[in-house]
């Protein structure tokens, strides 16, 4: 006869379907008693599983409400509107900022469409941007404007997809930023910019005084024999015009030829006339001679802003050397290697203004020497107009290579720098898109050279 099964009801099934009766499972036991082991057996492996399974169901309980509590955190306090829509374009989650901005409650918009939050004339741009954003799997910028209660608040919105774990589009989320803030933030680094353009434009000024200060005498020089010339001509004018009238007053009165003959050899007027020529030839070299010098100093005023356009590099580095030489102290040979005429592209007034600063140094360098000599050689190589400028004084010292382009940095006594010309010429070389550096072969022959080079102009070899 078999024994009546005793599982309790509650225990009956598959949890239970491996427990076997047991014979002679322990000593003095029956065949019932086994049953019963076998069942609390499972009873226990059952109540472990379910005290495991609720402390894991706990702890994914707490890390969900840290989660929760964290992206509650960051809706609350992020300053850009952020908004969380479904596939369908429900709203599911807002940021407080979106309150904020549109004076309305949170629930007036959960469960609506996202199209609802902005002005109805930018519905069609955002349905098309919501669009978009889903098929090309990237977020979607545009300018829109939400609706509030004092008007259209324009934004920078940026649409992005949203994807669960299958890759698939889920939703989006829209963020965005008041057009006015960026406005502002944009305003405000043009200004910065502007002011910083103007003090670097008026750093290369005063560096450019400080090297005129320094060539003052040589153009005073340089203007007063010209002028000094004209003077004198213009004194000799004078005479030969009183002896012109003289003798042109007698042919007026009615002198006969034997007085005027003899008048015209008492005042030596065939010498005269041809002295007048020369005179008059004289006194237009000057006048040009000062016209040249104008011409040259206001070459050498000009700030050289505006668009870059095409100039002579030769001929620039020519006017650059003229006007150091008017007022260099030290006798120094010069000497020109290379294409007689360069076509290169930029500000030919801030070009001349880096050659003016690097002739002045070598020049400086090479006083008190005997047998200085600077040579500036021109190429172009690869596709780039290069001007080296190089002096066998004593070179810079390599302790000092690092510097020697830092702002306010210089060798020279008080007095007689600024230390600003390297710093402004190796940022006006970069602003045209060359280097300025020391060529370090040339460095090992002894004395300094420095190189910079710019674009070639159009049909320059």
């Amino acid at each position: 006869m078999t024994p009546p099964d005793l599982t309790p009801p509650s225990l009956r099934g598959p949890a239970f379907a491996g427990a076997q009766p047991r014979r002679a499972g322990i000593e003095g036991l029956g065949e019932g008693d086994d049953v019963w082991i076998d069942v609390l057996s499972a009873v226990d492996r059952t109540y472990a599983e379910l005290v495991d399974y609720q402390e894991r169901l706990e702890r994914q309980n707490r890390e969900l409400e840290d989660l929760r509590s964290f992206l509650g955190s960051i809706l609350a306090s992020v300053s850009d509107a952020l908004i969380v829509a479904s596939r369908g374009g429900a709203v599911l989650e807002t940021s407080a900022s979106v309150t904020a901005l549109t004076g309305r409650a949170r629930a007036d918009w959960l469960g609506q469409p996202v199209a609802n939050l902005f002005v109805p004339e930018d519905h069609p741009a955002l349905d098309g941007a919501l669009a978009r954003a889903a098929n090309s799997r990237h977020p979607v910028d545009l300018e829109v404007a939400l609706a509030t209660a004092a008007g259209p608040a324009p934004l920078a919105l940026s649409v992005g997809p949203r994807m669960d774990e299958r890759g698939r589009v889920a939703g989006y989320v829209l963020s965005g930023r008041p057009v006015g803030e960026l406005r502002q933030a944009y305003s405000a680094l043009a200004r910065s910019h502007e002011e910083l353009k103007a003090t670097q434009a008026q750093l290369v000024r005063n560096e450019k005084l400080a090297s005129l200060g320094r060539l003052l005498a040589g153009v005073a020089h340089e203007l007063n024999n010209p002028i000094s010339f004209v003077y004198a001509n213009a004194h000799a004018l004078e005479r030969y015009a009183g002896k012109f009238e003289s003798y042109f007053k007698e042919v007026q009165d009615g002198a006969s030829r034997e007085k005027l003959i003899r008048l015209r050899e008492d005042l030596k007027l065939d010498r005269e006339l041809r002295n007048l020529r020369t005179a008059v030839a004289g006194a237009r070299e000057g006048a040009e001679r000062v016209r040249d010098i104008v011409e040259d100093l206001r070459r050498l005023s000009a700030d050289g802003s505006g668009q870059m356009a095409p100039f002579d590099l030769a001929q620039t580095a020519q006017i650059a050397v003229d006007w150091v030489r008017r007022g260099a102290r030290a006798d120094v040979g010069l000497r020109f290697s290379g294409p007689a005429s360069l076509m290169a592209v930029g500000r030919q007034g801030h070009i001349q203004q880096v050659l003016m600063n690097l002739v002045q140094n070598a020049y400086d360098a090479l006083e008190g020497r005997e047998g200085g000599a600077i040579e500036i050689t021109l190429a172009a190589v690869g596709g780039r107009a290069e001007l080296k400028v190089q002096d066998n004084g004593p070179g810079v010292p390599e302790d000092l290579l690092a510097a020697i382009f830092d702002p306010f940095f210089t060798t020279k006594p008080v007095g007689r720098g600024t230390g600003l010309g390297l710093s402004i010429s190796h940022k006006i070389i970069e602003e045209h898109g060359g280097r300025l550096r020391l060529c370090a072969s040339e460095i090992a022959q002894g004395g300094a050279c420095f190189c910079f080079d710019l674009a070639l102009a159009e049909g320059a070899a």
